[in-house]
């Protein structure tokens, strides 16, 4: 009996946990998605340009813009933040969750773009190449099969095409491929805006 009442006190924190992990998935999914980082960066992006419109407080010329302002554009500037919008919660908020995104996507991502360049798929079958958005179907005559790839490999490397012959299960594949390391683009891009994002927040840190 004591057996049975411990395995139905530890059920049901089985059962929470079951129900808890989808959603924490979830959560990080939506947190590392593209889409939701485009977004901030778009939002980012409006904020800067307020901060373009509306002269901030450490600028020169400032109190006389100040001056030029109706009470009622004053009040609703300094309430929102917009006089040092760079240095607001908000913007800071912000820009700390973008840092977060790019790291979960990259996190996400990474670990698939670098297999492809250090282990590209030389082989598929002919459901799956059929299956792609761009594929067709081309028929070649040849004395035998080399003659074939041999003729295919020809027409890669005349436009440029990194080739690989590959046997398997007795069928022959040709693999071509061109810019390996572009795919590595997107990283670089996100290690910038990191350094920028680390910047800006040292500046606010440091003056």
């Amino acid at each position: 009996m004591p057996v049975a009442e411990e395995a139905l006190k530890n059920k049901p924190g089985r059962i929470s946990a079951a129900k808890t992990a989808p959603f924490l998935n979830r959560i990080l999914d939506f947190l590392s998605s593209v889409k939701f980082g485009v977004v901030l960066l778009v939002i980012l992006v409006l904020f800067s340009l307020v901060g373009m419109l509306i002269i901030q407080q450490n600028v020169n010329g400032f109190d006389a813009y100040y001056a030029s302002l109706t009470p009622a554009e004053k009040f609703v500037y300094g309430s929102l933040g917009l006089f040092d919008i760079y240095h607001s919660w908000y913007f800071e908020f912000l820009l700390l969750v973008l840092s977060l995104n790019i790291v979960l996507a990259s996190i996400d991502h990474f670990p698939s773009a670098w297999s492809f360049i250090s282990r590209p798929k030389l082989d598929a079958s002919r459901k799956w190449l059929i299956g792609q958005k761009q594929s067709s179907v081309v028929e070649m005559h040849g004395e035998n099969e080399r003659m074939v790839v041999e003729n295919v490999s020809q027409v890669f490397k005349k436009h440029g095409l990194k080739t690989y012959v590959t046997e398997k299960k007795g069928k022959l594949f040709v693999f071509g491929e061109s810019g390996r390391w572009n795919r590595l683009g997107a990283y670089i891009v996100h290690v910038a805006l990191l350094t920028l994002f680390i910047g800006h927040f040292c500046s606010l840190q440091f003056g």
